[in-house]
């Protein structure tokens, strides 16, 4: 399912068949003191992992892309470990890579986020416009910041508490828990402190919205087996959306109309 391992003969081949291609799309960022800067990464891997196998079993054949790691963090500053590019760059690198794949001819393209800041979330669909205006198809972006997909997910991710809370921790937990800090995470208070609310209100970073140690939610109550079940969630949501696009396109090589 990794796209990175195919023959250049092999990736012809996917292509031709109406392959989709699953984008992860994560950030290198801190979350809080019990969990890797690789967090976002991680959880859009699984979950592009994860879709791709309901995709395949459904008769349509997903491979999973190289994850895009560099998004806006303007949200870490003042934060050690924090590495990305400005929005309007993160735009552009994104917006050429996803033309060159659609240019390509591949069935569809999809965008499997797991980084939540506002101001990446923005260059995600400007770079799904820049695209879509180059190559005249669209990305499949199911974005589960929008209402309908978020009430589908927990309760703390749905409040908005949940930078490297529970939502995140069990999610982290149920695929890497060799580097999740459990001696830390035990220890670590419930903050109740909602970005979406901070946000609304005008805070720009996560100390100026009270995240001292870059977490909010309650990551100490976080269990792998929660994790695995939000990721079939996270999973159903991607397979669905690519699922209704290459319907909605009508064509035996995927969509040409993007699911947002």
């Amino acid at each position: 399912m990794r796209f990175e391992d195919l023959t250049t003969e092999e990736a012809g081949q996917a292509r031709d068949s109406g392959a989709a291609l699953l984008l992860p799309v994560g950030s290198i960022e801190p979350h809080g003191p019990h969990l890797p800067l690789s967090t976002d990464i991680l959880i859009a891997e699984e979950t592009a992992r994860r879709a791709a196998l309901r995709l395949s079993a459904g008769g349509v054949h997903a491979l999973v892309m190289p994850p895009f790691a560099y998004s806006t963090v303007e949200f870490s500053e003042g934060f050690a470990g924090a590495v990305g590019a400005g929005s309007e760059t993160a735009a552009r690198a994104l917006g050429d890579l996803l033309s060159s794949l659609l240019g390509q001819g591949f069935g569809g393209v999809a965008i499997v986020n797991a980084h939540l800041e506002p101001a990446h979330i923005a260059s995600l669909r400007a770079a799904v416009a820049s695209a879509a205006e180059r190559t005249g198809r669209s990305a499949i972006f199911p974005d589960i910041t929008r209402r309908p997909l978020a009430a589908r997910l927990t309760e703390e991710f749905r409040s908005g508490a949940c930078h490297a809370g529970r939502y995140e921790t069990s999610l982290v937990l149920a695929v890497r828990p060799d580097l999740v800090k459990e001696e830390v995470r035990a220890r670590l208070p419930r903050i109740d402190v909602s970005l979406v609310e901070a946000i609304r209100t005008g805070r720009r970073t996560f100390r100026e919205a009270g995240l001292d140690r870059a977490y909010c939610g309650d990551p100490a109550a976080a269990t792998a087996e929660e994790g695995d079940a939000t990721y079939e969630i996270l999973a159903e949501i991607v397979a669905e959306a690519v699922l209704a696009a290459f319907q909605a396109g009508g064509q035996e090589h995927g969509p040409d109309s993007a699911s947002k």
